[in-house]
């Protein structure tokens, strides 16, 4: 029975293996330096255009950066209208990664809460509920009693250390792995062509006149069209 498990799980899609990169090409169209979620994720977007002509580079091993050492929250109910609006098209993205990529990358919408310890803090909270709303996020300020019944754990009692007095409820707010979102773009990536090379170091980067023209790495130069850090 074990074999026959196994056997399944080997013929989905799911448990394959990125390819195992050989010598560096001598050029690339595009060269990617670091292979985290936005390395990975640049690569994997290029094939939609049709560029596949790419290396990704990464000194370790990929997602080993800050994409493996981030909050893995994602919100959009930031202080300004231009974050507002750039994180909120990032969570409609996410809504639909894993469908997009065939790959479960674990994005739970359980909803966010900033909380507000002082009458100054809900004020800030108050303004940026106003700023979201008006940029079509749905973002408010709540009282006790709504945070008690969303978070029935959380201590709201007066004589704590801290008392809350409010939170900035952000209901599309939520949660990932951000190592499936690593993985998942490095494999769209790998399927789509792009060649993913770990433990190789840049050293140096090449110029002719005000371009940048090579890559130099522990494992040998290589010319590329585009260089992205």
């Amino acid at each position: 029975r074990g074999q026959a498990v196994r056997a399944a799980a080997d013929d989905h899609h799911v448990v394959r293996r990125l390819q195992r990169p050989g010598a560096l090409k001598p050029s690339y169209d595009v060269v990617i330096i670091g292979g985290g979620s936005h390395g990975l994720a640049t690569a994997y977007y290029l094939r939609q255009h049709g560029i596949t002509n790419v290396a990704v580079l990464e000194k370790n091993y990929i997602g080993s950066g800050a994409a493996g050492r981030n909050t893995t929250i994602l919100r959009s109910n930031y202080k300004t209208p231009e974050g507002a609006r750039f994180y909120d098209a990032s969570i409609k993205l996410y809504e639909g990664l894993s469908a997009d990529m065939d790959f479960n990358v674990m994005f739970s919408q359980r909803g966010h809460l900033t909380l507000a310890h002082s009458d100054r803090a809900a004020f800030v909270m108050a303004n940026r509920a106003e700023v979201n709303r008006l940029q079509g996020i749905d973002s408010r300020l709540i009282g006790r009693d709504e945070i008690q019944a969303l978070a029935p754990s959380m201590n709201i009692r007066e004589d704590a250390t801290y008392p809350v007095q409010a939170a900035l409820y952000h209901p599309p707010g939520g949660i990932i792995r951000h190592d499936a979102v690593v993985w998942g773009f490095a494999r769209g990536a790998d399927e789509g062509g792009a060649e993913i090379h770990p433990y190789t170091e840049v050293t140096g980067l090449d110029r002719t006149g005000d371009r940048i023209t090579g890559v130099r790495t522990n494992r040998g130069t290589v010319n590329a069209g585009i260089v992205l850090n």
